[in-house]
């Protein structure tokens, strides 16, 4: 249940603001508050106010340091492209650490029982499927490391989404129960040299979903490390971790030709493009 809305136009969303400047279309973001039970959450709305009609809905689940400004411009990165984007809080009240000891307790309280988990993240896919923008029957989700474990959550609930996007996940598995509920399609986006994610963890996830017929896909970037889509990745002293351009550029193109294709659109970018075309 929506409680209240606060306009709050943050950075990137200032510069798509002026850059559209000279159209028609401006990205508006606000920051909505609702709420999980007695836990009152923020979470941050984008959408290009130029498109009219309903259009998808995508959930955005951020990172473990809580919605940070990362996300909130992934969320603006979205609306640019024609959706309506809800990023999420996970953790109550706004949340946001750079300290890994802080981010890890605030992530595995949520992930302590899959219940909690599922449903923190349903709670603002129910923010998104109400939005009057939003067509209902066309929403996804994308998430980032902590994120990127959370889409997967939603997906092994049942969840009414088209598809969901996990970017540098932890790929929790399934139970084959669990398996057999999924109705999204998924796309998996994760860094070659990932050293948090046993590859024992992968082939038990690959068989889970095999067994299940899902259909899903998983793309590995070459020298990538956890994190790759992050250009502050490399600036909380955590060692494993690290931004790679070429790697978070072919990945938000690999979710864009993702999306054409769940939501039935016209390919935005011909896949043979994926290597060169920015990240906007």
């Amino acid at each position: 249940m929506i409680s209240s809305h606060m306009i709050c136009v943050h950075g990137a969303a200032c510069a798509l603001l002026v850059a559209a400047s000279t159209t028609a279309a401006a990205i508006q973001a606000k920051a909505v508050l609702y709420e999980d039970g007695p836990v009152r959450l923020q979470g941050h709305l984008a959408y290009d106010d130029a498109v009219s009609g309903r259009r998808p809905g995508v959930l955005l689940i951020h990172e473990w340091w809580g919605l940070n400004d990362y996300a909130k411009q992934r969320a603006e990165q979205l609306a640019a492209l024609g959706y309506v984007a809800f990023a999420v809080d996970m953790y109550g009240q706004g949340k946001v650490t750079h300290h890994p000891k802080e981010a890890g307790q605030w992530a595995r309280q949520v992930q302590a029982q899959s219940v909690q988990w599922r449903r923190r993240a349903l709670a603002g896919l129910k923010v998104l499927k109400s939005d009057e923008r939003v067509d209902p029957k066309r929403l996804a989700a994308i998430g980032y490391c902590f994120g990127g474990a959370s889409v997967l959550q939603l997906a092994y609930s049942g969840a009414d989404l088209a598809g969901v996007v996990s970017f540098h996940g932890s790929l929790p598995v399934p139970s084959d129960e669990e398996a057999a509920r999924i109705k999204a399609r998924i796309l998996i986006c994760h860094g070659a040299a990932d050293a948090f994610i046993a590859q024992t963890r992968i082939s038990k996830l690959h068989e889970s979903l095999e067994r299940a017929k899902v259909d899903w896909q998983m793309v590995y970037y070459g020298q990538a490390l956890h994190s790759f889509t992050n250009p502050t990745a490399g600036g909380y002293g955590l060692e494993g971790i690290g931004y790679r351009e070429d790697a978070d550029r072919r990945s938000w193109q690999h979710m864009k030709i993702f999306f054409d294709e769940i939501f039935a659109q016209e390919p935005t970018q011909a896949p043979a493009d994926v290597t060169r075309a920015p990240p906007s």
